[in-house]
């Protein structure tokens, strides 16, 4: 894949909400693959029907392709989600909706042209019980009971799983870098809204932005969407509070990562994050140093991290916020690890 070709991705995603100019790139195949890798056919292929590039017949029969096989995924998680909804409904509980179809429905053009493979539900911690039952009621499988206890003192969801998909039960926003994010004040500050229909809530504006930084930042920017969404999260909130978001943001034991997003999100795909909040939520400058070498452009669009474990575990320990928790959960990780190794022998 060529890096003019991949780089062009990054050229449409900056060009939004205008269509993108200049040149076709040379190797629009590279774009197509790699719009593919970050869950992003469905866009491209509705960004540059908007443009004046014209695609040769076999590339744009590739990203038609990668497009509806997107979309065909997301109407399963969507029909998913829908049946979860009704199943919850029925036992009086209303989730926040994470990320997927919701934050598709509401940030993009479409809301299939947003890559999701799973069903996220943020419930409060006393519902996780009944919520959990009526999961099973769709003849979804839990946990078993060892490890739904390890989840629940570890993790952040409870997973659940069939033929029709998954579905992951959030108690807690977010664990990582050995650290939490409790969703009790997030929770009360969510709001009401309907989908198909159907009571659900949201995240605050602000509060979104944050936890999708944080939740991008978690799994080190590898899918250029999560930043595309952050750039998206902001053009839908024109009245943006920018101080209450590094208040929320400060308010957590992740501000760093917040930054580390929100500034990938800036320098790469154009979103309109002020100066002033990226300096006020800058980690240390040895970690911003850092940041710079793991998130280059090249890197994020060749998911460089993901594919190489050693690095991964350093950029999460030199990123941490903190690195004693960091390296705590990293001890851990690897000794449950070994214990799965060891049982499956």
């Amino acid at each position: 894949m060529s890096g003019e070709g991949a780089g062009a991705l990054l050229e449409v995603l900056r060009a939004w909400p205008e269509a993108p100019r200049g040149a076709v790139p040379m190797d629009v195949a590279a774009l197509v693959h790699a719009a593919a890798r970050h869950g992003l056919a469905g866009f491209v292929q509705h960004a540059l029907g908007r443009s004046e590039w014209t695609l040769a017949e076999p590339v744009r029969t590739n990203l038609r392709r990668e497009a509806l096989a997107q979309a065909a995924r997301g109407m399963r998680v969507k029909a998913l989600l829908v049946r979860s909804l009704d199943a919850l409904a029925a036992v009086g509980v209303v989730p926040v909706l994470l990320k997927g179809y919701g934050l598709g429905l509401r940030l993009y053009p479409e809301p299939l042209q947003r890559a999701t493979t799973d069903v996220d539900l943020l419930v409060a911690d006393g519902e996780v019980g009944v919520a959990s039952g009526a999961l099973v009621g769709l003849g979804l499988r839990a946990l078993g009971e060892a490890a739904a206890a390890h989840a629940r003192e570890h993790e952040h969801h409870l997973t659940f799983t069939g033929a029709a998909g998954m579905v992951e039960l959030h108690f807690r926003a977010l664990v990582g870098y050995g650290q939490t994010l409790e969703a009790e004040a997030l929770l009360a500050r969510a709001e009401e809204a309907t989908l198909e229909g159907r009571r659900v809530r949201y995240l605050r504006a602000e509060d979104e932005l944050v936890y999708l930084a944080i939740h991008a930042s978690n799994h080190l920017l590898q899918r250029l969407a999560w930043l595309f969404d952050l750039k998206l999260r902001v053009l839908a909130s024109p009245g943006l509070d920018w101080g209450r978001v590094v208040e929320v943001a400060r308010g957590t034991a992740f501000p760093h990562l917040a930054w580390y997003a929100l500034e990938a999100a800036r320098r790469l795909t154009g979103a309109a994050v002020p100066e002033e909040v990226l300096a006020a939520l800058a980690p240390p400058l040895w970690q911003r140093r850092m940041a710079a070498r793991f998130f280059t452009a090249g890197r994020l669009l060749e998911t460089e991290l993901m594919n190489h474990k050693p690095a991964w575990v350093a950029a999460k320990l030199l990123l941490a916020p903190r690195l004693l928790p960091m390296a705590r959960y990293t001890l851990r990780r690897l000794w449950d690890d070994g214990l799965t190794v060891l049982r499956s022998r």
